[in-house]
């Protein structure tokens, strides 16, 4: 069962090909795109605006997404949001990653292929031109990135792809073992990474 509520009458949508883990929690006026992937314990409250994940975008745990009535929080297209992050009615671009705990405020629009660094506070009404590193609290902008550092960001973004992929195919609740058993199996780098054993 998982935690997926409608209010005033406003249910949220999950494209079928999407992972939305069970604890994670959707409320209210929440669209979430194709092959997107929601982590474990993450919460998306479209109680007081919209929320959109856009197509390969992912949430991981413990992530929280809300927003206003004025502005959509809005995750592009391949959209790549880190452990911890919070978002507040803003827009990440396309090919955006926000790392771990980083905080990105309303009104803030971070350009495409631009990397907030973790722990980072993105400020209201903040605009991130594209190819940006922005880190600091305030946050401030760096450098323009190259493109070998967005070529990183784009296969750890594929990883999570691959990862909502697996987990719609193979993720079952189930009972712990007692014991380690003989010769138990490892996740292995092909599995994880695919892009990265493919170049």
């Amino acid at each position: 069962m998982q935690n997926i509520y409608a209010i005033d009458g406003i249910v949220p949508v999950v494209h079928e090909t999407a992972f939305v883990h069970p604890t994670a929690v959707l409320i209210g006026d929440v669209i979430i795109g194709p092959g997107v992937y929601i982590g474990p314990l993450a919460s998306l409250r479209g109680d007081f605006g919209r929320i959109i994940m856009k197509e390969g975008s992912n949430i991981q745990d413990t992530c929280v997404i809300h927003g206003t009535p004025e502005q959509d929080t809005v995750v592009e297209v391949d959209g790549h949001v880190g452990h911890g992050a919070v978002l507040h009615g803003c827009t990440i671009g396309r090919n955006v990653l926000v790392g771990m705990n980083a905080v990105v405020m309303d009104q803030a629009d971070v350009g495409a292929d631009s990397i907030i660094g973790a722990m980072a506070f993105v400020k209201k009404g903040m605009v991130i031109p594209a190819r940006s590193l922005v880190a600091g609290a305030p946050a401030k902008i760096i450098k323009e990135l190259k493109d070998e550092e967005i070529k990183q960001k784009v296969l750890g973004t594929h990883m999570y792809q691959r990862l909502a992929q697996r987990s719609l195919a193979t993720m079952e609740r189930v009972e712990p073992l007692r014991e380690v058993e003989p010769n138990r199996a490892r996740l292995t780098g092909d599995l994880i990474y695919p892009d990265y054993y493919k170049s």
